[in-house]
């Protein structure tokens, strides 16, 4: 019966190699996975996690079974932060999916609830058009008035006759032609208001000038004080839970600051005895700090940039790191040194492009220590 279960299908082939090597130095050392899990402090459950592709390890696991196996630690951190950056990019292809499937449900949702928009407005439109139709139907054509009688004439019922006078024949007044409606008052009504409209607004305007000649300056001036002044440059937001960049980092805790973790890659590493010596630089912060690993009680590690230096001393076994450094160049060039309790000294050196990676995605969570 095989040691090892098969690794998922799925799973990213930087992330299958990673495993793969784990399981190797495992074998060649003739450990299980029970005597690993004792040795390095971690769970068996979580080894077993680590070595069947489900769970990427953290660094402090992975160091430890380089000890405990006599690998080579500089070579297997590199392999595990290119399996890191894999695990971490198939992290945010399943949030985007995941995402994009539920904006497809709200839609559908809101599609099922919703009427059409455009079959609502054709409908109220049309509705519209046919009650004006029927308006317009029912009111039928305008009724003309009676002409009135003209001036000075006296209904045809008074009109004397000629039984009245004899001798006289009766005269119907001539009709006069009727105005059209409403054309004479209009014709005349309208433009003389405007005209006196026009000019009552000159007579003001003359009068404003002529007892206030500073008015129109003024009104210009008020006018130039009032105008929109140009917008501020807003700086670009910093990720969530990144507190600091540049200058106002100095001095501060990478992981306290949110610069460390997925914001951070490793342009440079060395080794001092057997402790390993790392500078780590955020690109979102642009700072650096000096981190040392395996290292004993009493090691110590320096960094220097940007007129700045940080140093920090291990208190314990285990992992020691400096304060933060600003860094405006090429994060390569940026060094830090160890010394060993036993007198032992060495300093980092620039790692290739492929090895010293990038900056994960912003949004990602930290599985890696600083």
């Amino acid at each position: 019966m095989p040691r090892w279960k098969a690794l998922p299908e799925e799973l990213d082939p930087q992330v299958r190699e990673f495993a793969g090597q784990l399981r190797r130095l495992i074998d060649r050392s003739g450990l299980s996975v029970a005597a690993v899990a004792d040795s390095t402090g971690y769970s068996k459950t979580s080894w077993e996690r680590y070595l069947n592709g489900r769970l990427l390890p953290p660094l402090r696991a992975v160091l430890a079974l380089a000890e405990q196996t006599g690998a080579h630690p500089s070579h297997l951190t590199t392999l595990w932060e290119l399996a890191e950056r894999a695990w971490s990019r198939a992290e945010m292809r399943q949030d985007v999916t995941m995402e994009a499937i539920r904006v497809a449900q709200a839609r559908a949702a809101l599609g099922e609830l919703d009427p059409d928009p455009a079959a609502t407005d054709a409908s109220s439109e049309k509705t519209g058009k046919a009650e004006k139709a029927g308006k317009a139907g029912k009111a039928g054509p305008p009724e003309t008035p009676a002409p009135a009688p003209h001036p000075g004439t006296a209904p045809l019922s008074q009109v004397p006759s000629s039984t009245d006078f004899p001798g006289w024949e009766a005269v119907a007044p001539a009709p006069q032609p009727a105005p059209a409606e409403g054309t004479s008052g209009r014709r005349y009504r309208t433009p003389m208001i405007l005209v006196g409209a026009a000019g009552a607004v000159l007579v003001a305007v003359a009068g404003v000038l002529l007892l206030n000649p500073g008015a129109a300056p003024a009104k210009k001036e008020a006018a130039a004080r009032t105008a929109p002044a140009p917008a501020p440059s807003v700086e670009p937001a910093l990720p969530n839970g990144v507190r600091c960049t540049g200058d106002g980092c100095v001095g501060k805790d990478p992981e306290a600051m949110g610069c460390g973790g997925q914001h951070a890659t490793t342009p440079s590493r060395g080794l001092a005895g057997r402790t390993l010596i790392e500078v780590r630089y955020s690109s979102v912060c642009h700072t650096a700090w000096a981190r040392i690993s395996r290292a004993a009680r009493g090691d110590q590690a320096t960094i220097s940039a940007g007129g700045h230096r940080a140093t920090a001393r291990a208190e314990r076994a285990g992992d020691a790191y400096t304060p933060m450094v600003s860094v405006s160049g090429d994060p390569a060039k940026v060094a830090a040194c160890g010394t060993t309790v036993a007198g032992l000294k060495g300093c980092s050196q620039p790692l290739p492009p492929t090895a010293a990676g990038a900056v994960g995605p912003s949004g990602a969570p930290s599985r890696t220590p600083r």
